[in-house]
């Protein structure tokens, strides 16, 4: 390829797209379901400190607590509840990512993640038709390029 000395070297976006295949499906679901897992667990860990904690805290304070124990404690509750939100609300989002998945036709295309890449242009080139490059994979395999390298 003879590029003349006015060219210049830039950096595109390049769209990923994949082919809805049975094993693209079986694949996207086992990772989605993994995260979900991943979450229960994080969730019941996150109660079990939260619980020692507290057992420590009442361990070590007077009986009654007094007012700066129950502070503790409460503080606690707060943290480990807010934390338990932050979890609940991923868990709900690849629960429904999982339902979308699910839904998907087979030989439908979509998007999977963007890359970047680098391109050369010169005058006379047409700089959008340029900038729109897309990977098309079929189970994790490029099937197609589109666009203008």
């Amino acid at each position: 390829m003879d590029i003349s000395p006015n060219h210049l070297t830039l950096k595109r976006p390049i769209n990923v797209k994949a082919v809805v295949t049975p094993r693209w499906k079986d694949e996207v679901q086992q990772q989605l379901q993994a995260q979900i897992n991943q979450v229960d667990g994080q969730l019941q860990q996150l109660d079990m400190q939260g619980q020692r904690a507290i057992a420590e805290i009442q361990k070590q304070s007077l009986q009654p607590p007094g007012p700066q124990t129950l502070q503790q404690i409460e503080s606690i509750q707060i943290q480990v509840n807010e934390k338990k939100s932050e979890l609940l609300e991923q868990k709900n989002q690849s629960l429904q990512n999982l339902q979308q998945v699910q839904l998907l036709e087979l030989n439908q295309e979509v998007n999977q993640f963007q890359l970047e890449g680098l391109f050369s242009v010169q005058p006379g080139d047409n700089l959008i038709s340029k900038m729109q490059v897309e990977i098309l994979l079929r189970d994790g395999v490029v099937e197609e390029i589109r666009g203008d390298l």
